[in-house]
């Protein structure tokens, strides 16, 4: 049993054991550490036992003993005895994994409105994805201190305020909804660009962001943005197997055999567009428009930069944000030229948003490098790799950085 098959199973299964395991025991806390002690246990016992059939209903099980075993020991009142010995199964009860519905339930936990915005996101982002704060605080654009201390806040007010593991009435979905949406595309996003490690793409947070994104729509049939934030992922998704070649490199969009994206998600994504925009506008309809021009492109050339530009134009209307700013540039430069992006650009010069990530240098570095500046280009590249947290992203860049000082060389 080597490293690499637990840290698999790790990123997989702890998610989804986490969110059973709280709302049996309904301590975000505990059921956190009982399934620290499961892994632990896993580490001990696999290499000489062997991989279990079925590995997350294994963790599931041990974690659930392990904070029962808890409850039982810390109790200080006669009731939580009782509630603990409950909670055990028969010992012919067949266990049942995963329960379906779960981590949608804790998702919607970690959104309640007495947490507040930031928190709820941070939150559904460790329990639900799995995210180290490290990998939290890259997302959020924050330091890594800030967000710890959140995560702690936030558990301590579920615990203290009694907030119940459940998905809330009808009448209580749609304040919690915007929170839920950003936090099943953060889970997605994660997994689609890594935001550390030694890999581009973690596949089962997509898979994962997918799963919830088809339950929330199931949930709320008509609620337009959930079908939105589904056409958005569908579409990124469908070319998720060709933005790593063999030797796991990224590869650029503009570089992707199209005739190999998956075809079937660009239709669902399309069918998914379409009842969003019978249901109204909004930030997710506006960001899948965008990934539709990309996708239902027959080739990059064939682009309509256009419509990716105008949809930028809208979604900048739903709030300031860097992110979608330093993208529009990108589009601009395709729609304009390199030279009309870099001017875009120089408007986020400074922006604090940015500063700890490498996406403006890597930006500003591809800008030049097309309108043909290597020597200026260089030194993007180089910023954008000191800064890169990801290890194939920094061999992207490292290529990139290669070309334009043969280009440089040449002159």
């Amino acid at each position: 049993m080597d490293g690499d098959t637990l840290s698999r199973v790790f990123r997989k299964e702890s998610g989804r054991a986490l969110a059973t395991v709280a709302r049996m025991v309904g301590d975000l806390s505990l059921a956190e550490d009982a399934v620290q002690e499961a892994f632990a246990e896993a580490i001990r016992s696999w290499p000489e036992a062997g991989l279990p059939e079925n590995p997350g209903a294994w963790i599931t099980t041990v974690a659930r003993n392990r904070a029962l075993d808890r409850l039982r020991r810390e109790s200080l009142r006669g009731d939580k005895e009782h509630d603990a010995a409950r909670l055990v199964p028969p010992p012919d009860e067949e266990e049942v994994w995963p329960v379906r519905d779960d981590q949608l339930r804790l998702m919607f936990t970690c959104c309640h409105p007495a947490l507040s915005p930031e928190s709820q996101v941070a939150l559904t982002l460790r329990l639900v994805a799995g995210l180290r704060p490290a990998e939290i605080a890259r997302l959020f654009l924050a330091p890594e201190p800030t967000v710890s201390q959140r995560l702690s806040r936030a558990k301590s007010k579920i615990r203290t305020a009694g907030i119940p593991f459940r998905v809330p009435p009808d009448h209580l979905l749609p304040e919690r909804t915007p929170q839920v949406l950003a936090c099943i595309y953060l889970v997605f996003t994660e997994g689609y660009s890594a935001t550390s490690g030694d890999t581009a793409i973690r596949d089962e947070l997509c898979e994962e962001a997918l799963r919830l994104g088809r339950l929330l729509c199931e949930l709320m049939p008509d609620e337009g943005e959930a079908w939105a934030l589904m056409a958005l992922m569908l579409f990124h998704d469908s070319r998720r197997a060709q933005r790593t070649d063999d030797a796991g490199d990224l590869v650029s969009l503009e570089e992707q055999d199209r005739r190999r994206w998956d075809r079937a998600k660009i239709a669902e994504g399309v069918v998914c567009l379409r009842a969003a925009r019978r249901r109204g506008g909004g930030p997710y309809g506006a960001q899948a428009a965008i990934a539709a021009a990309h996708a239902t492109a027959p080739n990059w050339t064939a682009t309509d930069w256009n419509a990716v530009v105008a949809g930028y134009d809208e979604l900048g209307t739903y709030g300031d944000s860097p992110t979608v700013r330093l993208n529009r540039a990108v589009a601009v430069s395709f729609r304009d030229g390199p030279d009309a992006g870099l001017a875009e650009l120089d408007a986020l010069a400074g922006e604090p948003r940015l500063a700890r990530t490498h996406t403006v240098h890597a930006t500003r570095a591809d800008l030049l490098r097309r309108a043909g500046r290597p020597a200026e280009a260089n030194a993007e590249y180089r910023a954008a790799i000191g800064l890169a947290a990801n290890e194939p992203t920094r061999r992207f860049l490292a290529r990139r950085l290669a070309e334009v000082d043969r280009e440089n060389s040449a002159r």
